[in-house]
């Protein structure tokens, strides 16, 4: 078969493709560094003829142009499953809103749950000899995507990584509609910024908990990268990786030759991941390398999955934690910030690991825009404050004044513990509000 003349056929503009897209359709853009871009700017430019056309994703890395269109609330309007600051922005301006998710269940949403997709439209890795577009550096729920779109348009990005990875990582030229070519930039970045000091101290108490041949997953932040540049300093051999966000830290570690992959339970050899975003040093990385494999989320991201890794070392962040051990790591008070991601997979499943663990972190106290230091160990989480995870499922808490296992504790023996994490001037408030909510005893160490 002659793919090419296939291809030729297929080939049209960024404008002529989005024609297809009608007043009330809902419109999948694909998944952070993979968002349409070219056919983004052509929908946008249709805004006066169009309303209400529905427009998903999640992770943004580029400014979304639907966005910027006059009154887009009412010709287009963003939905998350997972914010960025640009989508956070959206959100405050009341063009966006967030869909509560198990990151791990999103194929089958898609697959059963979720309005069908009139039109899917992304970023391709240039297509192979044999008719085959990389989804690049977002395997993530895409092919789940792509079975309930009933038109889907592929956007050819020559700049891209391709990233091995297995069956649901590509797409074949005779199941795409559309393809366009254009300019395109080199692929979005998403530097973490610097490690604080207490991004170092956390990382610090982490990392000597983590022992050889474990098994990592690292968020994202500047504390993951502070703990990637500590194992790659450190002794540690024979790590492996499972995680549902690859990020430079774990760049760092393959290079130190932290990293092989020789004693994980399955997938050994592998660096398994669901998606990636970060610096141009780690898609340069991710690019050809069959060291790494790109998987669907529904399996990186699944509990029974996780669990069958020996030694698994979920590292996450937190916004606020109360004293309960409920940990809210997508919003504070009624403010979104992020979403819920795959963080309570993790977080059972690490605990469910042979010598797993899970650690949830945050600094005890942060610096708000009224000048005034406030804790983030809390007596009961914010009113609006969402429950990522629940005090049932948390496990190590670590802020930069030390880690606390809540595992088996009785709520006045959490108390203790989260107030012995918490930043000193607030303890003793803390205090007060426990035995006003009757989980502080005499003995209790003051």
């Amino acid at each position: 078969m002659d793919y090419k003349e296939i291809y030729k056929q297929k080939l049209t503009t960024a404008e002529e493709a989005v024609k297809c897209v009608k007043s009330g359709d809902w419109v999948d853009y694909g998944w952070c560094a993979m968002h349409a871009l070219n056919l983004d700017k052509a929908l946008a430019a249709r805004y006066g003829e169009l309303e209400d056309v529905k427009a998903r994703g999640g992770v943004a890395l580029w400014p979304i142009e639907i966005g910027k269109a006059p009154e887009t609330g009412r010709h287009f309007i963003w939905n998350s499953w997972h914010m960025s600051g640009i989508e956070r922005k959206l959100c405050n301006e009341g063009a966006a809103f967030y869909g509560p998710i198990r990151y791990s269940e999103l194929p089958r949403y898609y697959r059963e749950n979720v309005d069908p997709v009139d039109v899917a439209m992304f970023q391709v890795t240039p297509m192979d000899n044999h008719g085959w577009f990389n989804f690049g550096v977002s395997t993530s729920h895409i092919k789940a995507m792509c079975g309930r779109a009933k038109i889907i348009i592929v956007e050819v990005n020559e700049n891209l990584p391709y990233c091995f990875g297995s069956a649901e990582s590509n797409i074949h030229i005779s199941e795409v509609d559309m393809i366009v070519e254009g300019e395109h930039s080199q692929i979005a970045e998403l530097p973490s910024g610097g490690a604080s000091e207490v991004d170092e101290t956390v990382a610090r108490l982490i990392v000597e908990e983590i022992p050889d041949n474990a098994c990592l997953q690292l968020g994202i932040g500047g504390m993951p990268n502070a703990i990637g540049s500590l194992i790659a300093n450190s002794d540690l051999k024979g790590l492996g990786v499972h995680t549902e966000m690859y990020v430079d830290g774990f760049v760092d570690m393959a290079a130190a030759g932290r990293i092989n992959g020789a004693n994980k339970s399955i997938d050994k050899g592998l660096q398994v991941y669901s998606f990636a975003a970060g610096t141009k040093k780690m898609y340069d990385y991710l690019d050809g390398n069959p060291e790494c494999f790109s998987a669907p989320v529904d399996y990186t991201n699944d509990v029974r999955v996780i669990s069958q890794l020996d030694k698994f070392m979920s590292i996450n962040n937190a916004v606020d934690i109360d004293l309960y051990g409920q940990i809210s790591s997508e919003s504070a008070g009624f403010k979104h910030i992020s979403g819920a991601g795959g963080q309570l997979d993790f977080v059972m499943g690490s605990y469910l690991s042979k010598g797993g663990k899970s650690f949830v972190c945050c600094s005890s106290a942060i610096m708000g825009k009224d000048g005034k230091l406030h804790s983030r160990i809390l007596p009961t989480l914010t009113t609006g404050s969402v429950v990522t995870d629940t005090r049932t499922t948390a496990h190590y808490i670590v802020t930069e004044y030390g880690k606390v296992n809540l595992k088996g504790m009785n709520t006045w023996q959490r108390a203790e513990a989260m107030i012995s994490v918490a930043h000193p001037d607030f303890r003793e408030e803390l205090i007060s509000s426990a035995e006003k909510m009757m989980i502080w005893r005499r003995s209790n160490k003051r």
